[in-house]
């Protein structure tokens, strides 16, 4: 009798058989794909030019990067508000696009259209009469509070165009139009980067403004963007392709019912993006080199969560489908495949962040204490990276597709400012710890976030049908 290898028990392939049979699912990888790949690529795209950005400033040492860094914390605000609004309406029309409800969708549009409009409007006005009275909330350094107020009286020219790019693009998305919002926003950051290389050093014919140039190239970029995306979704006639007196009309019971499940994703926003504004003040009062470090780090942490964001509003449209069309068991498992696979990538992409901290950091004409506080945030980015973008995928992918706004307002709004800034003025102003070790205490709340999200996808709460709202549309 020949001799053959023994066989493993079959009580140790079972766990993995039902693994592979929780994954076969076709479906789900095509809806998936479909939506997340788009948005993954934009995301990455948006990065790397962003990172190229960022290494060309780089060349003008510490205080033209803080300077730059600082400034950009308005437009992160910005951009936190405007997703709160054209994401909360997102939910809402992915929704309504699972019973093809296009009036519904246009009316929302036009909701999330003069929101975004009237935010931005107050943002413009802010930064063009007091530039340094904010900026000076993140640093002290005069250098930094002269370029960086300079910087943001131009940049600040682009926020309404940003606005009505915001608005139609998330609705593009959640009504699955991917491809024609991500192609305009890859083909505009190429624009800005090659503005931004002729105007800080005076290339392609261009005059040379040094940090200013770069104000001027997103500027000139944000505005081309809006207009060839209008003209391009109303030459589609997509479902997103509004009229004029649809974008006009108002319909106050309308409103109501919409900003009932949408004000908490809202307020979520604002709560958060002031939190992570409240971390980056801590950091810009730590130091120069801290804030310049922390840049850094910003800019490989939007790199790292490429895939991430792609699988999390991947995740978020497939999910509202399911919900809109009466279908909440599979909706469940689609988050449930996400949040396994999404842990398991981030794993490996915080292992690529380890292997890449010092090509990085070498990019970059910084002063020494910069690149050592660069290399120690980098790490600990590495090493829990897969915590943060897991959340991601529970609260974009599962609250908010769910429109379980108010659990979610209290996950990413409340918790911030219940542990994670906290920790960072104890750690920086009563502890004077190190940059990277304020970080650290910080990242106690993406733990607490995780434990509880989990806890709330396991118990099903968070699935509730919005597609009621379309009701008042008669």
């Amino acid at each position: 009798m020949s001799w053959r290898p023994p066989r493993a028990p079959a009580r140790f392939l079972q766990p993995l058989r039902r693994l592979l049979a929780y994954y076969r699912d076709p479906a789900y990888f095509q809806q998936l794909s479909r939506i997340g790949i788009p948005i993954a690529l934009q995301q990455f795209f948006f990065s790397l030019l962003n990172m190229a950005g960022n290494v060309m400033v780089g060349q003008r040492g510490d205080a033209a990067m803080a300077a730059v860094g600082v400034a950009g914390q308005i437009y992160f605000l910005l951009s936190l508000f405007l997703f709160g609004v054209a994401s909360g309406s997102a939910m809402v029309t992915a929704q309504l696009w699972g019973k093809r409800d296009v009036p519904g969708i246009r009316k929302v549009l036009a909701l999330s259209l003069w929101l975004c409009l009237g935010i931005s409007g107050f943002f413009l006005l802010v930064s063009e009469l007091f530039p340094v009275q904010i900026l000076s909330i993140y640093s002290s350094d005069p250098a930094v509070l002269a370029l960086g107020s300079a910087y943001l009286k131009i940049m600040a020219g682009s926020f309404l165009f940003f606005a009505v790019t915001f608005s139609y693009a998330l609705v593009l998305r959640s009504i699955g139009h991917v491809k024609l919002p991500v192609s305009v926003s890859v083909a505009s950051l190429g624009l800005n980067i090659l503005l931004a290389y002729g105007f800080i050093f005076g290339q392609l014919g261009l005059p040379e403004l040094g940090v200013v140039g770069a104000a001027w190239a997103l500027l000139i970029s944000r505005l081309v963007e809006s207009v060839v995306l209008l003209l391009l979704t109303y030459l589609s006639r997509s479902p997103a392709a509004a009229s004029l007196r649809e974008l006009l009309s108002f319909d106050g019971r309308f409103f109501v019912r919409v900003m009932r499940p949408v004000w908490p994703v809202i307020l979520n926003e604002l709560l958060w993006s002031l939190g992570i504004s409240a971390y980056n003040a801590v950091y810009g009062h730590i130091g120069t080199d801290a804030l310049a470090a922390v840049n850094i780090l910003s800019t490989v942490d939007g790199l790292a969560a490429v895939l991430f964001m792609g699988l999390s509003n991947g995740t978020a449209v497939a999910v509202g489908n399911r919900i809109g069309a009466g279908d909440p068991e599979t909706a469940y498992r689609y988050v449930g495949r996400s949040i396994g696979l999404g842990t398991a990538l981030a794993l490996v992409v915080g292992a690529a962040v380890w292997w890449l901290r010092v090509p990085v950091i070498s990019l970059y004409k910084i002063s020494p204490q910069a690149a050592a506080s660069a290399y120690h945030l980098l790490t600990i980015l590495g090493g829990l990276l897969w915590l943060r973008m897991t959340n991601m995928t529970l609260i974009i992918g599962m609250l908010r597709a769910g429109g379980d706004t108010r659990f979610s307002l209290f996950l990413d709004g409340f918790i911030i400012w219940i542990l994670g800034v906290p920790m960072a003025l104890l750690g920086a102003f009563v502890l004077r710890l190190p940059v990277q070790w304020v970080y650290l205490m910080v990242m106690s709340e993406e733990a607490a976030k995780w434990l509880l999200g989990l806890r709330r996808y396991l118990g099903r709460k968070w699935i509730h049908d919005l597609t009621h709202l379309s009701a008042t549309i008669d």
